[in-house]
């Protein structure tokens, strides 16, 4: 009997305690069940007292205030600053003694933090010190290493790093518990982590002025710390009329004292605001005819931001972020870096070589690059997206290590061609990873800086960006959408988590289809496969189900679920409503029919509800909160930059999931449809595998091989095949379907052989060289289009084979058109497999 009881307690304690480890390497430490061996937190609403050593860093210390206040949220009473029985001693090696002490004595290890960059260990001593029993010890090796540790405390009792930019409800509890152990994050994969607040007006920009009023430190002390709380440490501040440290000249001190490495975008060199320039700037933007000028401008920036931890970016492009003069030259651009050195050098004291540089490879500046402009070896070099999510270029594997090393700039909002996209989120995580896993495998670790827009509404791919960033081998194609589980489970609890995770998948699936801003009527097959109507009963069952949660989710969190769950979601879905609306118009008036006015008054009813639902976000959630921040355009778009409201599109009024059991399949209606990951037979290399991304893509998934740094080589066949049943014979064109990776490989591109029934291979290179117009085309429809021409003489069974050549190559859709394949957006359906 005895036995039985104890195997039921240990039963019991397992069940009480399982989940608490995540596929992200996060154990959970903090309980609210009591546990003789547990270090109490706090009792019956009592939090430990904390201690610190006043000699601390100013921002651990203000860091530190953060926990007090996130500890008084939970359990209703702030902790004392005395020592008692128990308490959370916090503080950084080298500048508090009291962890000093604590390592001296060998009651933690020295090795754990000593020469660490930004790494925190929380762990439980015994009788640390005179008085004290127990202690709960978060120390850090540097200050933001500390600053990560009290932030990770607070996750843990339950305060979301969202609580005030999402209105995150902090529930209370009386008794917290830390299970014994040490516990730490390691140190970060990536250097300097952080975002870009661009595009901002008028949303953020109308919603600082109106909480804040403007870009002050009172509003970047929110910004600071939330990038804190999300283990990043890097900042491209506002610029949009914007100067940071111009605007209120308590920004720089605020963000050193927080630990925030400031720097400025990729064209505002020598931390000078484009806006500094029209304020104070003399003649033209033109180094051949204002050097002195200009000189004099740089050296006032690096003046004003020498003692303050920051980044400086060098080089220069045309004003207002536009290309350089056609003049401007290789030369020119090696001696304005050369010169802006000299400045740096003679302001600071230092050589340049020891001042932390970027060089940002954004737009043109990479054909400066890639025709054979270098800069000093310590200058980190910014590699650019192509403002659409697909990295341009990567550094060479076999190319010599760089001093400064690289960074990638990323979007997850743009402002430019084919048209903007700065409304709502439409990054899926799936494409982040596939990309950002490139860029990390290729060495690019030293900065990694992602466009956010008006960081609302971009919650969670900000948080997924900066999650991958501090240790992006522990992402892989499988645990992404465990990742979303576990970040709606921090926002709404475990038990709407799993719903939550699974409607947030799936709109930004829908969006990244084709962004709101290039939506239109047109875009969607109205007559063939039922291609329209599928798509916005898509969006239809998906807000049913938003709803469905927002009126079972508690009260508390109503307001959180709507900014980041249902408005997205009831915005989308009544904008595919209306441009559907409209298409049936244009339909039914071309017939002279005069169902096309319920359909025109059907579209008008959407672009009234669009302002509505516009309203709704920025008067009535969280009591006004939000005011402004919905108010980027999205309806009215007739070239890339926007009108300046929205505008109502023309309508006209009238008078008067298979399951697969055979993978073969058939041909009907003059083609064959096949989804990549349904193929019939593949074949890995000896080093490379192939591996589906779940949920990537326009309609069910992507395919492609890992390690994404390694190519075939000599004799590798590595493969994937798909039988067909044709009835049908002749000319036929194959399409594959792939993402719009670009040619990152120095240019190189990526190559493809394709044959059908072992026939002769047909090579290839999809993505070498191509025009602006194509490459809009391909972000635009977010696909690549890639035909090659074959025949078939007989009816019957028959293979296609798709070998890759190269690594990157991402595989969404397979269709043979036999002359019966028609014009849609998503390719055809999916063709039924025989039985």
């Amino acid at each position: 009997m005895a036995k039985r009881n104890l195997y039921l307690i240990i039963f019991l304690q397992l069940l009480i305690f399982s989940n608490t480890i995540s596929a992200f390497d996060k154990e959970q430490f903090v309980f609210t069940q009591k546990n003789a061996s547990y270090f109490p937190l706090a009792i019956d609403g009592k939090p430990a007292s904390i201690l610190t050593d006043d000699t601390d860093y100013k921002g651990v210390l203000r860091a530190v205030n953060d926990l007090k206040e996130d500890l008084r949220k939970v359990t209703g009473n702030i902790p004392s600053s005395e020592a008692t029985k128990f308490s959370v001693i916090i503080g950084t090696v080298g500048q508090s003694s009291i962890i000093d002490n604590l390592i001296q004595e060998g009651k933690i290890e020295a090795k754990d933090l000593t020469g660490k960059n930004e790494k925190y260990i929380i762990e439980t001593v015994q009788n640390p010190t005179d008085g004290i029993d127990a202690a709960l010890v978060i120390a850090g090796s540097d200050k933001r290493g500390t600053i990560y540790g009290i932030y990770e405390l607070s996750a843990q009792i339950g305060v979301s790093p969202w609580y005030y930019w999402a209105d995150i409800p902090v529930e209370n509890k009386k008794d917290l518990y830390v299970k014994p152990g040490t516990y730490t994050e390691g140190e970060p994969a990536v250097q300097y982590r952080g975002i870009f607040l661009n595009d901002e007006a008028p949303a953020l920009t109308g919603w600082s002025k109106a909480t804040f009023g403007g870009y002050n430190h009172q509003f970047y002390e929110k910004v600071f710390e939330l990038i804190l709380r999300l283990k990043g440490n890097f900042l491209w501040p506002a610029m949009w009329g914007s100067a940071f440290y111009d605007d209120d000249p308590l920004n720089g001190p605020t963000a050193d004292e927080y630990g925030i490495v400031i720097s400025t975008s990729h064209h505002e060199p020598m931390g000078r605001a484009h806006a500094e320039w029209s304020r104070y700037g003399k003649g033209a933007w033109n180094y051949d005819k204002n050097q002195k000028i200009l000189q004099e401008f740089w050296r006032e920036g690096i003046e004003r931001m020498k003692n303050w931890e920051n980044i400086v970016t060098v080089g220069m492009r045309g004003d207002g972020d536009e290309p350089m003069s056609e003049e401007s030259n290789v030369a020119l651009l090696q001696k304005i870096v050369k010169d802006q050195r000299n400045i740096i050098s003679k302001v600071t004291g230092k050589k340049a070589e020891t001042v932390p540089q970027v060089w940002a490879l954004y737009k043109e500046v990479q054909d400066y690059y890639d025709k054979g402009m270098r800069v000093p070896d310590d200058i980190t070099l910014l590699l650019c997206d192509d403002n659409w999510g697909n990295v341009r270029k990567l550094p060479d594997l076999n190319a010599p290590k760089r001093k400064g090393g690289y960074g990638m700039y990323y979007h997850f909002d743009y402002v430019g061609g084919p048209r903007n996209y700065k409304w709502i989120n439409v990054s899926q995580v799936q494409r982040i990873w596939e990309q950002m896993n490139l860029t990390y495998q290729y060495g690019v670790d030293k900065i990694w800086i992602v466009n956010v827009g008006d960081l609302k509404p971009m919650e969670y791919p900000i948080s997924f960006f900066l999650d991958m960033a501090w240790n992006p081998n522990r992402f892989n194609a499988d645990n992404l959408l465990q990742h979303t589980e576990e970040w709606s489970a921090q926002q709404f609890g475990e038990k709407y988590a799993k719903e939550s995770a699974r409607l947030i998948n799936l709109y930004t699936k829908y969006n990244r289809r084709v962004t709101p801003e290039l939506l239109n009527e047109k875009t969607y097959s109205l007559e063939n496969y039922n291609e329209f109507e599928t798509v916005v009963n898509d969006y239809r069952n998906l807000v049913i189900d938003a709803m469905r949660l927002y009126n079972v989710i508690p009260n508390n969190y109503k307001d959180a679920f709507d900014q980041l769950v249902l408005f997205p979601i009831n915005a989308c879905s009544n904008l595919y409503e209306m441009y559907f609306a409209v298409a049936k118009n244009r339909f039914y008036a071309e017939k002279q029919d005069v169902q096309a006015n319920y359909w025109a008054d059907k579209a008008k009813e959407c672009f009234e509800r669009d302002s509505l639902l516009t309203v709704h976000y920025n008067e009535n959630i969280s009591g006004g909160k939000w005011a402004h921040m919905m108010d980027q355009v999205r309806i009215g778009y007739t070239y890339w930059q926007q009108p300046k409201e929205s505008v109502m599109p023309h309508v006209e009024y009238i008078m008067s999931t298979m399951e697969y059991k055979e993978k073969v399949f058939s041909e009907a209606d003059g083609y064959v449809s096949i989804e990549a990951e349904h193929f019939t037979r593949l074949q890995d290399g000896n080093s490379i595998s192939w591996k589906v991304i779940p949920d990537f893509g326009k309609t069910l998934s992507g395919i492609t091989t890992f390690p994404v740094t390694v190519s075939p080589k000599e004799g590798d066949n590595v493969y994937l095949e798909y039988d067909m049943d044709l009835t049908s014979t002749g000319e036929a064109r194959l399409i594959v379907l792939l993402s719009p990776t670009l040619n990152f490989n120095s240019n190189k591109g990526l190559r493809y052989a394709v044959s059908i029934d072992g026939g002769e291979e047909q090579i290839v290179n999809f993505n070498q060289t191509y025009t602006e117009k194509e490459r809009e085309v391909w972000v635009a429809n977010s696909i690549i289009e890639s035909v090659t021409n074959h025949r078939i003489d007989k009816a019957g069974l028959h293979t296609i084979r798709f070998r890759i050549l190269d690594p990157g190559i991402v595989l969404q859709k397979v269709m043979l058109d036999l002359g019966g394949l028609k014009t849609s957006y998503l390719g055809a359906p999916e063709s039924k497999v025989e039985k």
